[in-house]
């Protein structure tokens, strides 16, 4: 069996997720591209994800791909999460993990409602869903507050846990807009407020996307996804790859099976590689990066210790979010924060070397300037991030 150490492995993380400064980009779509897809549940992770990965971007660049050329579109995905994409994966996405998504959604949502009482959900369901989608086509664009103003059962109020303390009634229009967007029906457009808000407009798909795309059966896009993981977070054990997608083991193994790949030894776990990626990626340049919370590097692999080492208790939360992170050599060695006053604030974890320390605040520099006058919290707060911003 071939064995392929940590080291390769984290040669393999500088040059395919474009952190070395010799295989960073200017296009913020390459960069998505590169990660298979972009985390963005907080919406300043796929700004600062781009940030730290590209060569003379601001923000401006990646809103122009978003919402001006529409290279890049914000999608529900695997997981459920929240995602920035490539348009031209969508096909791929949809088929492969949106639709499924959509049917679920509207299972789970479709027994609150029979549980309050409504007759005929399934009809009753996809009346409203037609109703909001014809009233977005009307619009153009459209808040969902203003949605509900205009198709009265969005406001239908639903409550999910009737007896419970906690409990509160609640407008079932996010989830007529979550099962339309799962659908490929609507998309999220510009928020209202700047980048890193999350207050988004919506859009028909009819008038985001007029080229439209053409629908696939369920099993190639699953190979295809399933071959751009494997190529940008590859050789890595199956147990990650069924965590990233959220299928089920079966599932992964027949979206594998067409590919020819070939199992490989990890240290002393056993993992799979693309049987033509077997030759070893060579040692680049020495590098730091600071990665956002959430960014799509450190939550592509379920299984980190190869490059998180004992940091994990300071760096995640008890939900499995990371927070930010820095970076030396395809390793974390510290963590980050923004201040309100603007700073950036470290700290290492372990000792680095003073060449290392300088390519650190070489980074620290790079951020502060892609924040510029913009603050951002991260939604999911971690102990040292806490710290640091005390």
């Amino acid at each position: 069996m071939v064995s392929i150490d940590s080291a390769q492995r984290r040669a393999r993380l500088a040059i395919r997720h474009r952190l070395a400064p010799s295989a960073r980009s200017t296009d913020p779509v390459d960069i998505a591209r590169s990660m298979v897809v972009l985390h963005a549940t907080d919406p300043a992770t796929v700004f600062l994800s781009v940030g730290a990965r590209g060569i003379d971007l601001t923000p401006a660049d990646v809103e122009k791909a978003l919402y001006a050329d529409r290279t890049l579109l914000r999608l529900l995905a695997m997981r459920r999460t929240m995602f920035v994409a490539p348009t031209e994966l969508l096909p791929v996405l949809q088929a492969s993990t949106c639709d499924a998504l959509a049917h679920k959604q509207r299972r789970a949502y479709g027994r609150y409602l029979e549980q309050a009482g409504i007759d005929d959900v399934d009809t009753w369901l996809r009346e409203v869903e037609a109703e909001t989608h014809a009233a977005l086509l009307a619009r153009g664009e459209a808040t969902g507050a203003q949605l509900g103003k205009d198709v009265p059962r969005l406001q239908t109020k639903i409550d999910t846990a009737p007896g419970k303390s906690y409990s509160k009634p609640t407008s079932i229009t996010t989830w007529v807009l979550v099962i339309l967007g799962a659908e490929g029906r609507i998309v999220r457009g510009r928020p209202n407020g700047g980048w890193t808000s999350s207050q988004y407009t919506w859009s028909p798909v009819e008038t985001w996307l007029p080229q439209g795309f053409t629908p696939m059966p369920a099993d190639d896009p699953r190979t295809e996804l399933v071959r751009r993981w494997l190529y940008a977070f590859g050789p890595a054990p199956v147990s990650d790859l069924k965590w990233w997608t959220g299928w089920t083991l079966t599932e992964v193994r027949k979206a594998l099976s067409p590919l020819n790949t070939t199992e490989v030894d990890l240290d002393g776990t056993p993992g799979i590689i693309l049987s033509d990626d077997l030759a070893p990626v060579p040692t680049p340049e020495p590098w730091a990066a600071l990665l956002p919370a959430l960014d799509p590097t450190p939550m592509g692999w379920q299984s980190r210790d190869w490059f998180l080492g004992p940091h994990a208790p300071a760096l995640f939360d008890t939900n499995g979010n990371i927070g930010p992170s820095i970076w030396a050599d395809g390793r974390i060695v510290g963590g980050w924060a923004q201040r309100p006053d603007g700073e950036i604030v470290t700290r290492l974890l372990e000792d680095v070397s003073p060449e290392t320390r300088k390519l650190i605040d070489t980074e620290i520099d790079r951020t502060t300037t892609w924040f510029g006058t913009t603050r951002a919290i991260p939604r999911f707060r971690t102990p040292l991030q806490r710290e640091l911003t005390a």
